[in-house]
């Protein structure tokens, strides 16, 4: 009988007991778990607190909303000018003399005064729109230079006497025949309008006036005795000195009134016209009223050549109350003159325009959008038309 094996024996790994706990790990976990908790407590109570403090969206603000009214457009054309006394004109002498006086630059000269001096004689200023082109010297002769000659010594308080009324008639005697030869008969003359007549009455007058003068006293005028301009002038420059002969060009003179020069262009001719109302935009933010005076019919190139910008003519604008102007004697301005201009349209200003996606324009009014048909734009206003659209209506626009 065989003997009994064993069964195999089973291992039975040693399981160490678990350690003690220690009751300070105990009391560090419960520690930190409590500042966990609080500090998720503070994590959400700062979260709030930021969240709360966080501004509020901006409440919608006011629409402004304008009226539409209608009004004239015009557009403007602005050009830059600058004031002074005007362009410069020359002043020549008139008489076989030697320039013994002349005056100084910047002078005034007004009617009565001598304008140079010639063999120590005064050659005074008159006014008058032609010059004088022969001797003031016969009865009765009857002229457009005998009227520049009675009006100024008129005008200084001379008295003339009476004069023929147009259309009258005046015998003028025929002049001296050669030795030999029989007098003709005198002649009768109409006087016209615009002419005066060398009568008893106005020679006298020429007489004295010539005595108060120093003068020689003839009762007639030679050419080169007075010099005819149209108004007062001031010296702005001198040509000759004393010494030079007094039949050649002299001097330039401008006018005593402040004027504003404007060099146009040939494509601004079409808005400027003599007499055409203006404003001119000064240098102080003034805006005064003002009228072109005079347009030039030549053009001048620039200083620096065509090379330099397009030929220009020579603008004048004279300004309503010259008192606006008077204590600048030289700055640049700008002159605003008007160009097409269209009359009582409705009109809405520019802000007011809502541009569309699909083009074109629209305004917001009390009923919505409505599409516009856009006119001339001028000085922030647009001529608009649209279906409901009148004087009155209640538009919004951009602030």
């Amino acid at each position: 009988m065989h003997p009994k094996l064993d069964s195999p024996t089973e291992v039975i790994p040693l399981v160490p007991d678990p350690p003690r706990r220690r009751r300070g790990a105990v009391k560090w976990l419960a520690g930190g778990l409590v500042v966990a908790v609080l500090a998720v407590v503070a994590g959400v109570v700062l979260t709030r607190h930021r969240a709360s403090g966080k501004p509020a969206a901006p409440a919608p603000s006011a629409v402004e909303k304008v009226k539409l009214e209608r009004r004239d457009l015009s557009t403007t054309k602005q050009l830059n000018g600058s004031i002074g006394f005007g362009a410069p004109r020359p002043v020549s002498g008139h008489t076989e003399a030697t320039v013994t006086w002349l005056p100084a630059v910047g002078a005034t000269i007004k009617r009565g005064k001598q304008l140079f001096r010639a063999d120590d004689k005064p050659v005074t200023l008159f006014y008058g729109k032609m010059p004088l082109y022969r001797p003031i010297a016969g009865r009765n002769l009857a002229g457009r230079d005998v009227r520049i000659i009675a009006d100024n010594l008129r005008a200084l308080g001379y008295g003339i006497g009476h004069q023929p009324a147009p259309g009258e008639r005046v015998t003028q005697p025929s002049p001296s025949p050669p030795a030999g030869t029989p007098p003709k008969a005198a002649t009768k003359v109409q006087v016209k309008s615009g002419e005066s007549v060398l009568t008893t009455g106005l020679t006298a007058a020429i007489r004295k006036w010539q005595q108060d003068r120093g003068l020689p006293v003839t009762g007639q005028v030679a050419v080169g005795d007075v010099e005819v301009l149209p108004g007062a002038v001031r010296v702005d420059s001198l040509a000759v000195q004393p010494g030079s002969p007094a039949n050649a060009p002299l001097m330039s003179v401008t006018s005593t009134r402040k004027v504003i020069t404007v060099s146009a262009e040939l494509s601004d001719a079409a808005v400027l016209e003599r007499g055409k109302r203006v404003t001119v935009s000064l240098p102080d933010d003034r805006t005064v009223k003002a009228r072109i005076s005079s347009v030039g019919r030549t053009l001048a190139a620039p200083e620096g050549g065509v090379a330099d910008g397009a030929p220009t003519m020579t603008v004048s604008v004279t300004v309503d109350d010259p008192k606006a102007i008077a204590d600048l004697d030289s700055a640049d301005v700008q002159v605003n003159v008007a160009g097409r201009t269209v009359e009582d349209v409705l009109a809405a200003p520019v802000e007011a325009l809502v541009a569309l996606t699909e083009g074109g324009y629209a305004v917001q009014g009390p009923q919505g959008l409505v599409a516009v048909e856009t006119g001339m734009f001028a000085d922030g206003w647009v001529e608009i038309t649209g279906d409901g659209l009148a004087p009155g209506t209640d538009v919004v626009v951009a602030s």
